[in-house]
């Protein structure tokens, strides 16, 4: 047998480019509704601008490493970055493509015109002069630079300026463009005909005014990236962390990691653009006349037109839930399943504002990795602890970009009376789960909440996830020690079901791994079949080769990045992974094993990442109850089945779809899911 150990493990931030190549296949395909493929458009570029705040700042960090520690690691940051760079820069060209010569027309059969300051008409123009006077005047900063005398301005992180140059000077002038209140884009009042046009070329339109004394000879968009923190705790920990984060030089908050400037841009002036803002080649990224397409989200919609934009799909009741007044009593007489954006998050919301009004409840804990903003179950809470419950509540602080939400709604918490802990230094609390205590008859009894979600009714609409509402007192009886451990009462929580990180989730998913190779070794049949958002921990991917070379059928769903490679002749040719790019975002995570024909199932928040193994509290939940374990695997099974919007991952990193078979049925596993949890719980 082949010995894979660590040999065969693809670059994740490379992999992960290949994950926003299959966001672009979706913008490009005409099968989507028009505002649908600019939304993907808006995605892919919302993905690239965290990937270079986070992915690529890291690697620009490794370099300050000294050498020698670098060259021990194996650590070849530069080489990676051109790569890329390379990747990213064949990405964008695709997507300008996508975006000029599909998304524009195809708008403008529908009577939507995208326009430029040039094709303005004189009322437009006149409209466009009110608008400017009012909303955007007062709201410019202009800054007249002169590259030779004066100091380095400072580009503020995603922010979009105009870089202007003069005639016959060598001053040139930076201008910001402010959104306020009024978005990106402005539509013109029209009837029958609706004209967009971006505030860019409002401000573009009346630069002469901003520079009256000036001749102007060149007006080209900028946006830097700036890193949004140094996550090397993301890929080593212990000693070796330790020693990385010793090598390095202080850092400067903030680096930048990437400009992104209109490529009519002269090279003269590119030159000198790069070293006023002290960044090297590889930090330049040439774009097109426009950044920042991650404002589509919000790209108006002037129409009534529905093909325009996808069908609405109306929550699914849930069969017992809509119906109960006690979801105490409903929960107790069995486990209750919920999935979204199928159903509505209320459910939810309605479990916790149950318990903050019921006279029977004494306690309330949640953690909570990214906290909304004001919600139903937020207010909730906050009503619990006025009802004199007593509330625990963790609180996340390091969750990215929303540290300073989190951090605020920890404080209001606090205010009101709730005890707030917060995240402890090296480790995440990554899990989505809750707890609530209630005295009935005199005895205390749990109930429990475990999700693969966050608790945010808003991402819940465009998330695909789970989550179970169980009284099973095994199962209450381990969260409660989770629990015990976020208020420092338990330092390792004794748990025979539950998989939690990082004490016992690697172990176990490690000898579940182990079971099935040595099943195979018999002559039995071993399967593990498996989905998550990314793969990336070394040692489960070669626990995986090692399955494959055993003989052990490996079928595995990996909606993001994959370090393992499928498919390879005596190392991977028994694993085979396809990803699901749709409407929703994948977000669930499901881990079955044969185990001899009495299958043994898991779900809840962590990937197979070292960081949701070792470096994050995790919490899966076994699959105890029938009902619910036949309602996981069916929708598993539909997803394993998708042959519209599934591709396959292998060596090729083409991003091939699964093709239907003759006489197949055509399955969209997101709308065929919709279809069996409709049919199930209105029956």
């Amino acid at each position: 047998m082949l010995d894979p150990e660590f040999n065969h493990l693809k670059h994740r931030d490379l992999d992960w480019l290949n994950f926003n190549k299959r966001v672009l296949q979706e913008a490009d395909d005409s099968e989507n509704p028009v505002y649908e493929r600019l939304k993907f458009l808006a995605i892919f570029s919302s993905n690239l601008d965290e990937y270079f705040r986070v992915r690529v700042s890291q690697l620009r960090q490794i370099k300050r490493i000294k050498k020698s520690l670098r060259k021990k690691l194996a650590l070849k940051p530069s080489k990676k970055v051109k790569e890329i760079l390379h990747e990213v820069s064949k990405q964008q060209h695709e997507f300008g493509t996508i975006f000029h010569d599909q998304i524009i027309p195809e708008l403008a059969k529908n009577k939507i015109y995208l326009i430029t300051h040039e094709d303005f008409t004189q009322q437009q123009q006149n409209e466009v002069e009110e608008f400017y006077r009012k909303n955007v005047e007062n709201s410019l900063q202009p800054q007249i630079v002169d590259f030779a005398k004066e100091k380095r301005i400072f580009i503020e992180n995603n922010t979009i300026y105009y870089f202007v140059t003069f005639k016959g000077s060598e001053k040139v002038a930076f201008v910001n463009i402010p959104l306020n209140d009024h978005g990106r884009f402005y539509t013109f009042s029209s009837s029958g005909e609706f004209y967009i046009t971006f505030i860019d070329d409002i401000i573009r339109y009346k630069m002469p005014s901003v520079f009256s004394e000036e001749e102007i000879t060149g007006i080209y968009e900028i946006k830097m990236s700036r890193d949004a923190e140094l996550y090397i705790d993301d890929q080593y920990d212990g000693v070796l962390a330790e020693k990385i984060y010793d090598s390095l030089a202080q850092r400067t908050d903030g680096q930048p990691t990437r400009l992104l400037y209109d490529a009519d841009m002269p090279k003269d002036f590119q030159k000198k653009l790069r070293k006023h803002l002290g960044l090297g080649k590889i930090d330049m990224m040439p774009g097109g006349r426009y950044h920042n397409f991650s404002d589509f989200f919000s790209f108006p919609n002037p129409t009534n037109i529905k093909d325009l934009v996808y069908e609405d799909l109306e929550p699914i009741p849930h069969k017992e839930l809509e119906k109960s007044d006690n979801y105490f009593d409903s929960i107790k007489e069995k486990d209750m399943l919920v999935h979204f954006p199928y159903m509505s998050f209320s459910y939810v919301e309605k479990f916790i504002e149950m318990a903050a009004n019921d006279d029977d409840v004494t306690g309330i804990k949640i953690s909570f990795y990214r906290v909304a903003d004001e919600s139903n179950l937020t207010t909730s809470l906050l009503k619990a602890l006025k009802n004199g419950k007593e509330v625990t509540v963790f609180i996340e602080a390091k969750a990215r970009f929303d540290e300073e939400n989190n951090i605020t709604w920890g404080r209001k918490f606090e205010e009101n009376g709730a005890k707030v802990i917060y995240s402890y230094p090296k480790i995440k609390v990554h899990s989505k789960v809750f707890f609530v205590e209630r005295i009935e008859k005199g005895e205390k009894l749990r109930y429990a909440y475990i999700g693969t979600g966050n608790f945010n009714s808003e991402t819940s609409k465009i998330y695909c996830d789970h989550g179970l509402f169980t009284a099973n007192k095994k199962i209450t009886k381990e969260l409660e020690r989770v629990f015990k451990v976020l208020e420092g009462d338990l330092i390792i929580p004794r748990a025979k079901n539950l998989l939690i990180s990082p004490f016992n989730t690697r172990r176990d998913f490690t000898k579940l791994i182990l079971q099935e190779i040595d099943y195979a070794k018999e002559g039995l049949e071993a399967k593990i079949t498996a989905k998550m958002n990314s793969l990336e921990d070394p040692e489960i991917i070669n626990l995986l080769y090692k399955a494959s070379q055993s003989g052990v059928k490996v079928r595995l769903i990996v909606r993001g990045f994959t370090c393992l490679t499928a498919g390879m002749p005596e190392i991977s040719e028994n694993i085979y992974i396809t990803s699901i790019i749709d409407r929703f975002l994948e977000h669930g995570r499901i881990y079955l094993f044969h185990n001899k024909g009495e299958e043994k199932m898991y779900f809840g928040s962590a990937d197979w990442m070292t960081r949701n193994l070792d470096r994050r509290i995790e919490v899966l939940a076994p699959v105890m109850q029938e009902h619910v374990f036949k309602e996981f695997k069916d929708i598993l099974y539909i997803q394993l089945n998708d042959n519209q919007k599934a591709r396959i991952q292998d060596a090729s990193e083409e991003n091939r779809y699964v093709k239907v078979k003759p006489g197949e049925e055509k399955i969209r596993s997101q709308y065929k899911i919709y279809q069996y949890l409709k049919e199930k719980h209105t029956a």
